[in-house]
């Protein structure tokens, strides 16, 4: 499913998870140009362009200010508009639903047909990963490919914003947005009490119980709230790559302290469902009604909205409302 197939690329790290982040700056002319003058690679000085975007793929040429952006990934398309690069975007994935009112095609980056991208003539193509030759295809049409793939830490969320911005003539936005999650994910941990034994949870991806580990960005998001996954001493996580199948009786003996269900959306689950599995209303979780239902896409994305993430495990923890 797609959002299991997006965390099990993720792996991640928690040194430095809200350490500060250097915007990577864009290199500027030491002598001036007029403005609207062209630069000998056929950009716009004026506005920035072209612009060389140093991504983890490889450097990307943007020669002008895009504005028939095509993106394949909906992380990045919420990216797109929370730094205002919105009304350059021509067209987007089939899952890309947020922000309301984007502009949806039938493209899968699953099951990518490359000639539906090349017919929509995008100027820059923003995907997570890259499949069926589409990187060769554009850039033998001139057309730059930026990827930004699974994000492997905290880190990883500012650099790739940064990117966009850069790509998109967007970098004073960029940093903004980037300060104002950084700023906000602080604020939240600051508001849970430290506790001396880490509060343990179970968070489900799938009904038939694939989980993460604290070695994913699931993992360290809620390590920073001082929270411990019980998947972590499961048998294969580390070979699973932290996204082990676990066991229902595996779940009922680790006894959770909570349970974040990352799949009510796709799966229908809930409070109600959980509750009703056999053995599982004798877990603290249950009798405690530490059960927190996820939307399926906060959940799998690692855009701006990780922060309404952070702040349901938050409320869980201090038993504020939602």
């Amino acid at each position: 499913m797609i959002m299991l197939t997006t965390f099990r690329r993720s792996r991640f790290v928690v040194i430095g998870l809200l350490a500060a982040f250097t915007l990577a700056a864009c290199g500027g002319s030491s002598s001036p140009r007029q403005a609207g003058a062209r630069s000998p690679s056929g950009g716009d000085a004026s506005s920035g362009f072209p612009v060389t975007v140093h991504s983890a793929e490889g450097p990307v040429v943007v020669r002008s200010r895009p504005t028939a952006i095509v993106s394949l990934s909906p992380t990045a398309t919420e990216m797109a508009y929370a730094i205002g690069a919105g009304s350059q975007v021509k067209a987007v994935d089939k899952y890309s639903d947020y922000p309301p009112g984007t502009p949806q095609t039938k493209l899968s980056s699953s099951n990518l047909n490359v000639e539906s991208v090349i017919a929509l003539k995008p100027d820059l193509v923003v995907v997570g990963d890259v499949q069926g030759g589409l990187k060769q295809r554009l850039a033998a049409l001139s057309i730059p490919v930026l990827v930004l793939p699974a994000a492997q830490k905290l880190d990883d969320v500012y650099t790739q914003m940064s990117e966009l911005g850069q790509a998109t003539g967007h970098i004073p936005q960029a940093t903004s947005r980037e300060r104002s999650i950084r700023t906000r994910l602080q604020r939240i941990v600051a508001s849970v009490p430290h506790r001396g034994t880490p509060a343990t949870y179970y968070y489900e991806l799938t009904p038939d119980y694939y989980s993460v580990t604290s070695d994913t960005f699931i993992g360290h998001l809620f390590a920073l709230l001082g929270m411990k996954s019980i998947a972590d001493s499961a048998a294969g996580a580390a070979k699973s790559g932290g996204y082990p199948q676990l066991s229902a009786e595996y779940v009922v003996k680790a006894d959770p302290g909570f349970i974040f269900l990352a799949d009510t959306v796709c799966c229908r689950q809930s409070v109600t469902t959980i509750a009703g599995r056999p053995g599982w209303s004798t877990m603290r979780a249950v009798r405690l009604h530490h059960i927190v239902p996820l939307n399926d896409d906060i959940a799998s994305r690692w855009g701006p909205r990780i922060v309404v993430l952070l702040q349901q495990a938050a409320n869980a923890l201090t038993g504020r409302s939602s």
